[in-house]
Order: C-alpha cells, then sequence, then structure tokens
C-alpha cells in the first residue's frame, strides 16, 4: 500500500519513524456528468480569471481571500515553515479509555506502518503497551495543510489511528429529539426487547451493498441490451405505525420467519405477558379513574354537609345572642320599674 505521509510518532522521548497508509477504500460506482441532448461529457476547466486561459496542475497553487477581496499567495513553503511541532509528527498528547471518545467524532482511519528495521521495536512496545493498558492514545498531527486530532489504537499487530473531529466541530442536537412528551410502556419495551433478541448477532463481514450490486446489474442489463431487473416492490410498513404493540409482534414474526425458525414459545410467551401487563395497566387505570369518580361525589356531598352544619352552628349562635339580648332587656326593664316604686314620694305642705 502507497503511504500519504511520512514522519515519526512521538511517543515522549521515545521517536517511532512511520508511514502513514490509507486503512480504507470506497467501492461506489462514479457517474460522469453528461450532456442530456447528445452525450457529450461535461468536463470543468480550471481557467484564470484574469486571463482567461486553462492552467495546469503544476501552475497552480494556493492563497489567502484577505476581507477586502485580495489573494494573498501561500506557499507550500510558507506552511512548513510554521512553529508546529506536528508538522512531522504524531505527538501522543494523552492515554485514555476508549469510551470517552465520541463516536461522532471519528473521521478517516488510516494504517500506521513501522519505517525501517530500527523502528520495529519501539513500534512493538507502544502497541503491546495500547493492548495491556486497555486505553487508546490521543494524538495532534498535520496532514493536508491542517493541525488534526487522532486516536491510535490496535487492531490485530497494527496500530491505528483514527482522524478524530475537534469537539468544537460536533454540532449539538438542538431540535433533533421529540419536543412532545412521550410515554413508552413496559409492554412496548417487553416486545422490543423480543425483537433485539430475535434479531440477535451479525456477522458483519456477511454484509454488502445491495445498491451497488443492483446498480452493476442494471448497468451489465444495458451494455448487453437485455432486460432490465424488475422494479423492487415499496418497503412494508413504510407508513405510519397506528398500534405500535401490533407493530412489534409482527415485526418479530417477521424476524423470525427470515432467519428461518418458528415463532417458538418464547415469543409467544413475551407477546402474552406484554399483552397482560398492558391490560392489567388499563384495568388499574380504569379503577383508579372509578375510584376518584366516586370520591367526587362523596367530597361534593361531605362538603355541602360540613357548609349546612356551619350554617346551622351559625344560626344557632345567631338565635342564642339574640336570646340574650332580650333577656338583658327584660331585666333592665324590671329593674327600672322597682326603682321607681321604690323611691319615696315628695309632701305637699299645706
Amino acid at each position: 500500500m502507497r503511504s500519504i505521509w511520512n514522519g515519526a510518532i512521538s511517543f515522549g522521548l521515545v521517536s517511532i519513524p512511520i508511514k502513514l497508509v490509507n486503512a480504507t477504500e470506497h467501492h461506489s460506482i462514479s457517474f460522469r456528468q453528461i450532456h442530456t441532448a447528445d452525450g457529450g461529457r461535461i468536463r470543468y476547466r480550471k481557467v484564470c480569471e484574469l486571463d482567461g486561459e486553462e492552467i495546469p496542475a503544476s501552475e497552480i497553487g494556493k492563497g489567502y481571500e484577505e476581507p477586502g477581496g485580495g489573494i494573498m499567495p501561500i506557499t507550500d513553503d510558507d506552511l512548513a515553515a510554521l512553529p508546529l511541532p506536528t508538522a512531522k509528527t504524531i505527538e501522543i498528547v494523552a492515554f485514555v479509555p476508549a469510551d470517552r471518545i465520541d463516536p461522532l467524532q471519528m473521521d478517516s482511519a488510516y494504517y500506521l506502518s513501522a519505517s525501517g528495521v530500527p523502528a520495529a521495536k519501539p513500534y512493538v512496545l507502544l502497541r503491546e503497551a495500547l493492548k495491556r493498558s486497555d486505553k487508546v492514545a490521543v494524538a495532534k498531527f498535520a496532514l493536508r495543510g491542517r493541525e488534526r486530532l487522532g486516536m491510535l489504537r490496535v487492531v490485530d499487530d497494527a496500530i491505528v489511528m483514527h482522524g478524530l473531529l475537534w469537539p468544537d466541530e460536533v454540532r449539538e442536537p438542538e431540535g433533533v429529539a421529540p419536543e412532545t412528551n412521550v410515554t413508552v410502556r413496559d409492554a412496548e419495551l417487553d416486545l422490543a426487547d423480543a425483537l433485539m433478541n430475535t434479531l440477535g448477532d451479525v456477522d458483519l463481514e456477511s454484509l454488502h451493498d445491495d445498491y451497488r450490486e443492483a446498480v452493476e446489474e442494471m448497468i451489465a442489463a444495458k451494455a448487453s441490451g437485455g432486460e432490465l431487473p424488475a422494479e423492487a416492490p415499496p418497503a412494508a410498513g413504510g407508513g405510519q405505525v397506528i398500534d405500535l404493540m401490533a407493530a412489534l409482534e409482527k415485526s418479530v414474526r417477521a424476524a423470525k420467519e427470515s432467519r428461518g425458525e418458528e415463532e417458538g414459545e418464547e415469543v409467544a410467551e413475551v407477546t402474552q405477558m406484554a399483552r397482560g401487563k398492558e391490560r392489567g395497566t388499563e384495568r388499574r387505570k380504569a379503577a383508579a379513574s372509578s375510584t376518584e369518580a366516586k370520591k367526587k361525589p362523596a367530597a361534593k356531598k361531605a362538603a355541602t354537609a360540613k357548609k349546612t352544619t356551619a350554617a346551622k352552628k351559625t344560626a344557632s349562635a345567631s338565635s342564642q345572642k339574640q336570646s340574650a339580648g332580650q333577656k338583658e332587656s327584660q331585666q333592665a326593664a324590671t329593674k327600672k320599674s322597682t326603682a321607681k316604686k321604690a323611691a319615696p314620694r315628695k309632701r305637699t305642705s299645706a
């Protein structure tokens, strides 16, 4: 494999000369742009906007567009002279558990190949240290005109480096999750678990690109003048799910059938238990609703009785107060009459 970068891994005071090799490749089918009227190729030519001439790749360089619109030429020598230790070095800055790396940060993958016999010993040392620690190395390196973040880990007997996005390059998932309040019932989770268990594990080596194969068959048929492949039927279940429980049950059965297995007692048992839980939940809700409905008239009656009692007490107190007032008035009148009779009469002289 052809290397795309030569440098060294900086591991403390240890330097390991390495070569960087692409670890992945794309097998997708490439299409060319054509003029639909006559089938002619559409090509893009790089033209200088000053003289209008087409420029070969050997005469094309880099430039930075300034705020005023002018272009400042930047040469490869300018970039090579930058005071960056990572210009030709993969600088390991930390060793962390693998789960500290967010998969959203994952970018391109590269194999790190030991460059020459002297590099073999320190290369194996770093590889075995990573294996034994069960950690990954976080490193900084420069590639294609910019400094990047990387993660080193071990795959078989090779050290692999994954390019990582910088943390501020990963966008927040704002407005992605449903904003409405959704309640998932235990019965639905039980069926979802059953579906996950039914699908089970998969050998990743057995997975392949169906779309690419279909495109290749279509191209071969057109080239030979044969019959084009029949259009695939639309996938089932593409509409809105109305009954989630029923959809989960059908999914479990379909997954079993696709594996050539029968539904089995365990799936039927899970379905029955899920339905039982759902019915139990519904009964509890209905009972709670009925109890609440019964409580309301009783509470209303109690409140009415309480008001009536309070009114009676108020009336009784008012009556007692009125009687006491009348009694006091009668007593005052009696005392006044008695005092008048008891007073001596004045005698008149002749």
